[in-house]
């Protein structure tokens, strides 16, 4: 199998056609088409998350965890600072970490990633208890911004971006605004609160006053510090509302010193921090799609096909304590305990989805697939508590925030990706219906009268079966992907008769017929071992069967404590002492010094101290100690 995502050239050969526009939900592309004359229209779509519901799985019991742990906060306590900023008076203890009411980032977890959290679990498993809580908040973040008077809303008092224009130490002011912003609009469109809308045009409002008397090169200056995706808020405002004004705002936004060389395709990611910079490419991809400027899609593209090709390690995620540290292609030396910071890997995953809907390019959904199942799925424990850091040297072990303690960026960020799995698994081009992931799950499309059910063990058993109810017989398409790691002997049935045709791997598999209620769609596809090496490290090599990354199970991790949960602002655990070396792998390509073992998926590999190792899917290593990479043997 080839090695699809440290091949650059394979990523940049042949031209990227079709033009497209990203929509989180259907009232998003409706209110955007409504408004925008200029808006690009989309060969895919995704289908709004009220459209689609998860079944029983590991995504389902994922997304049950993460609203547990959503609900078992308060309201009180998550407001507590907005109020003191606007002078209402609280009693409530506030809650630690990032939240603390001494953080300069205080806000960003209630105000964002809360809201935005919970609007996607009303929107996409019904929860009325969590959008009732997000309503409950909004209302309190209204009454915050009327006592203010001027439409500043956050927890933290308006002198931090005096602090920021006069270039003074601040740590971020307006990454926490954007999540405010962003959550405040999540609440809008998908769980329907107009309140919502109107407080983020207030906050909005008092951005463009800020910016009325500061320069050009002043403003350049200020945005070298990380101001998250205000671009991308204040273009879904625009998109929204029609209002020109957030558009030429959205546009204050722009970091020349970044997006240039993107947009003559040159890398100078060196350097920098992987998380400040991603949001505002998914910045660029939403001012593509409402502007129809090529240059902005240029840019998307660009980035996106270097991190994955260049930059990214083999769970389909990047970054070393936090940045690109090294040249394009060489991530030698860099296997650490603060590698992959997670919230990169949920901002890839949105990238990748504005791209593919722009393409409908298969290559983009194996990219979604690869991070969805290795960087993501595994990343939070059976109390709802996320990891921050994924560390990929030998020896290291899964660490999590605590419940009340910490409010990483990443507890924000896996919120709201836990929230979400049902968003990409169906896409659809007019009548045509994209099976994108091998998830189990309802799509209802109301409008058309069309229901799909997937029912998969996907991935410890390669196959799927989905199952059409009509009310009358339709004639539509209905396109599966078949992904660039399908070995030999892929296989498609309809209603238990295989077809004689199959689609090349790293494509779609498209059937037109006219359907009947009942039919039965059954698909195989085969996997194999491969090997993908570290880039620029031919001796450092992971083993992959079919998309999953496969680890080392090296013995128990510590027990519950600091080493395994993080307590303040700390994102790693303290004192956990030098990687270990890299386990040996026995001469053999692709993989072939595993051996199967007991469950799908699972295998044996022997080491050259002659002590066998059990080797499974890195998404099941829960508890243990673990390496992702492996010493290539002579």
């Amino acid at each position: 199998m080839c090695d699809r995502w440290t091949r650059r050239d394979l990523l940049k050969t042949g031209a990227l056609t079709g033009l497209g526009a990203f929509f989180p939900s259907a009232m998003y592309a409706q209110s955007a088409r409504a408004h925008s004359t200029m808006l690009i229209d989309a060969p895919l779509s995704p289908f709004p998350m009220t459209a689609v519901r998860l079944l029983d799985g590991d995504f389902k019991r994922a997304a049950d965890i993460n609203e547990r742990y959503l609900d078992s906060l308060s309201v009180d306590r998550l407001l507590h600072t907005f109020r003191l900023t606007a002078s209402i008076p609280s009693s409530a203890t506030p809650y630690g970490g990032w939240e603390l009411p001494t953080s300069e980032l205080r806000g960003h977890f209630v105000g964002g990633h809360y809201l935005s959290a919970v609007a996607f679990a009303y929107a996409g498993a019904g929860n009325t208890t969590l959008r009732d809580k997000g309503n409950a908040i909004v209302s309190e973040l209204a009454a915050c911004q009327k006592a203010n008077g001027n439409g500043y809303l956050s927890a933290y008092p308006p002198d931090f971006f005096e602090r920021l224009a006069r270039g003074q130490q601040v740590w971020a002011p307006f990454y926490t605004y954007h999540k405010i912003m962003a959550g405040l609009i999540d609440m809008h469109l998908q769980a329907g609160n107009q309140e919502a809308l109107s407080v983020a045009e207030g906050m909005a409002g008092w951005v463009s006053s800020y910016f009325a008397n500061i320069g050009d090169d002043q403003r350049q200056r200020m945005l070298r510090t990380e101001f998250g995706g205000m671009n991308e808020a204040l273009v879904n405002l625009y998109a929204i509302t029609g209002k020109e004004r957030y558009l030429n705002t959205s546009r204050l936004f722009e970091q020349a010193s970044f997006l240039d060389p993107l947009a003559a395709r040159r890398d100078e990611l060196q350097g920098l921090h992987a998380n400040t910079n991603v949001p505002k490419i998914i910045g660029a991809a939403r001012m593509y799609e409402l502007t129809g400027d090529p240059r902005y899609r240029t840019i998307a593209e660009y980035f996106l096909e270097e991190v994955l090709g260049a930059r990214s390690y083999v769970i389909g995620n990047t970054s070393d304590d936090e940045h690109w540290r090294t040249p394009a292609g060489n991530l030698t030396g860099t296997l650490s305990l603060r590698n992959a910071e997670c919230c990169v890997a949920y901002n890839l995953m949105k990238l990748d989805r504005h791209v593919f809907a722009w393409t409908g390019d298969a290559r983009w959904m194996d990219a979604y697939e690869r991070t969805l199942y290795n960087a993501r799925l595994g990343t939070q424990n059976a109390d709802g508590l996320k990891q921050y850091f994924f560390p990929l040297a030998a020896g290291y072990w899964r660490a999590y925030g605590s419940p009340e303690e910490s409010f990483w960026c990443c507890t924000g960020t896996g919120a709201e990706d836990f929230a979400k799995f049902g968003d990409t698994i169906y896409f659809h081009k007019g009548n045509d219906v994209y099976v994108n992931l091998f998830i189990p799950s309802v799509l209802n499309w109301g409008e058309q009268d069309f229901k799909l059910r997937q029912e998969t063990r996907f991935p410890l058993v390669p196959a799927t079966e989905l199952t059409v109810n009509v009310g009358k017989p339709q004639l539509r398409t209905i396109a599966i992907r078949v992904p660039g790691w399908t070995a030999e002997g892929g296989q498609v049935a309809i209603n238990g008769k295989p077809l004689d045709a199959f689609a090349e791997p790293g494509s779609y598999l498209s059937i037109t017929r006219l359907w009947h209620d009942g039919d039965k769609v059954s698909v195989k596809l085969p996997m194999s071992l491969w090997e993908e090496n570290l880039p620029g490290d031919p001796q450092t090599v992971a083993a992959l069967y079919g998309p999953l990354v496969l680890a080392a199970d090296l013995g128990d991790g510590p027990p519950a404590g600091p080493l395994r949960i993080i307590t303040g602002r700390g994102t790693a655990p303290g004192g956990a002492g030098a990687a270990a070396p890299l386990p040996v792998a026995k001469a053999g390509a692709n993989g072939s010094w595993l051996q199967p073992a007991g469950d799908p998926g699972h295998f044996h590999a022997a080491s050259t101290a002659g002590a066998g190792i059990d080797v499974k899917p890195m998404y099941q290593i829960g508890e243990p100690r673990y390496a992702v990479y492996w010493q290539r043997g002579a």
